[in-house]
């Protein structure tokens, strides 16, 4: 269990590599929690209007010698990391704390192109909006003080659970990393099938993606779990029930999430090597 430990309790330079979508929410939730812009370096080849505007503020971007980092953000696409590791490399020094938010990068990977002292770890996008989760794990040398430290940086965008056996991590990415992108395809079919039984598609629009969002809400606001909340809802013979025994049949949504997240996993695995 990692320390308490705030963003101002983290020394030197935080560097962040990547400020797309996920680096860019895990940057929102920094600044947002009192981050001073000019403890950043921020990597990214091509920067939104808004990271171009945090060099007012003292953020250094694309720096050509940023000199070895308190800290460095590995946001990057997997794919295009190895490329990068002559640019990430020199940010790296002796004591330098190594997070990963990469899917399917290894720790052994990450120390073989940068070095230091590497946590994995794997958001999801919900981090844009403070509600996100994020499951981390620390290399055998990673120091307390430097497990709290990448706690706290996750931290700034949901909630962290840590795990000490790394395997789990593409099954990891395969259940909440990649999981937004599977309810948000919920909320799309929903509305489809509303528009089938007769509905104006606007009006299936609206009441499939509240319907969605609200569920969500109810379900991390109660203490009941998943299956019993879907009880409470449920009517014997009544039309929820009707459509559950559907979604529940041998050939209905059970094998069809298993295969999905088998699929999910087995992709990061790929990523990999």
């Amino acid at each position: 269990m990692a320390t308490n430990h705030t963003l101002q309790d983290i020394a030197g330079t935080i560097a962040l590599a990547g400020a797309g979508k996920m680096g860019g929410a895990m940057l929102a939730g920094w600044l947002t929690q009192g981050l001073d812009p000019g403890r950043l370096v921020i990597i990214e080849p091509s920067p939104s209007t808004e990271i171009s505007a945090l060099t007012a503020r003292g953020a250094r971007l694309n720096p050509k010698d940023g000199g070895a980092a308190g800290t460095l953000v590995i946001a990057v696409k997997p794919q295009s990391f190895r490329e990068a590791g002559s640019v990430l490399k020199p940010l790296v020094g002796a004591s330098t704390l190594v997070l990963s938010i990469m899917a399917g990068m290894t720790i052994a990977a990450i120390e073989q192109v940068c070095g230091g002292a590497v946590v994995r770890a794997m958001p999801n996008t919900p981090a844009a909006i403070g509600r996100g989760i994020t499951v981390a794990v620390a290399a055998g040398h990673v120091s307390a003080m430097q497990r709290a430290a990448a706690d706290a940086l996750l931290r700034a965008t949901g909630a962290v659970e840590w795990i000490d056996d790394e395997s789990l991590i593409d099954a990891v990415t395969a259940v909440s990393g990649s999981g937004p992108a599977y309810v948000f395809l919920l909320a799309e079919e929903l509305a489809r099938a509303g528009v089938a039984a007769g509905l104006p598609e606007q009006l299936a629009i609206k009441l499939a993606r509240e319907t969605v969002a609200g569920s969500g809400e109810l379900l991390h606001r109660s203490d009941l779990a998943a299956a019993a909340l879907r009880h409470n809802v449920t009517s014997p013979g009544g039309t929820t029930a009707a459509a559950l025994d559907v979604l529940m049949a041998k050939d209905g949504l059970r094998p069809l999430m298993t295969r999905a997240v088998a699929a999910a996993t087995e992709r990061a695995r790929q990523l990999a090597k």
